[in-house]
């Protein structure tokens, strides 16, 4: 693990949870040192950080995208109706 790690500022949400799962998957191996596993743990965490992040930031633009400048008229719901399909 000497390849030096992106930023998490350059990481696509993609990338992001590509390499905690793989951090995952060599943790749940167990074929690391404690040191190895100390620092991919807190690689893990800050790169869960970053997706939560990133995720939030996806909501509240579809919130945007949904209810345009807030109108609350707009953001009422009606039931699913498939014979209006």
């Amino acid at each position: 693990m000497s390849d030096p790690k992106p930023t998490l500022e350059t990481l696509t949400f993609e990338q992001a949870l590509g390499e905690l799962e793989a951090i995952v998957e060599q943790l749940e191996r167990g074929d690391v040192s404690l040191d190895t596993a100390i620092d991919a743990y807190a690689r893990g965490m800050s790169l869960k950080t970053h997706c939560q992040a990133r995720l939030e930031e996806a909501r509240l633009r579809v919130e945007k995208i949904k209810v345009p400048g807030g109108d609350a008229a707009s953001a009422t719901a009606a039931p699913f109706d498939p014979a209006e399909m």
